[in-house]
């Protein structure tokens, strides 16, 4: 539900175009080699995300930015707190780690 909730909050944000992947057997959209590849950056929610990327895909590991934003899986979907968190942890990896790759 974390993936959903940032998709539906970030979807109308005119800095960027996102798109939403679960690597969990049962997600709605499965990561997928096409989807790793349009992306410039790659935000993953655990670090065991990016460790499933890192096994399942190596060589796209190895030439794309993945940022984890270290938000657990214990939330609802569109959850309030969800919300502000994935708000806040965005907008610091915004100004700290993809804005000023964007100069």
């Amino acid at each position: 539900m974390r993936s959903l909730t940032a998709h539906e909050i970030f979807k109308s944000d005119t800095r960027f175009d996102v798109q939403s992947a679960g690597t969990a057997i049962d997600a709605q959209n499965r990561i997928s080699k096409e989807n790793l590849e349009w992306a410039d950056y790659i935000l993953v929610m655990e670090r065991a995300h990016r460790n499933k990327i890192r096994s399942e895909y190596p060589k796209i590991y190895e030439s794309k930015r993945i940022l984890c934003m270290y938000i657990e899986d214990n939330y609802d979907y569109k959850d309030p707190y969800l919300i502000e968190l994935l708000k806040g942890k965005f907008e610091f990896l915004w100004k700290t780690e993809i804005e000023p790759d964007q100069k």
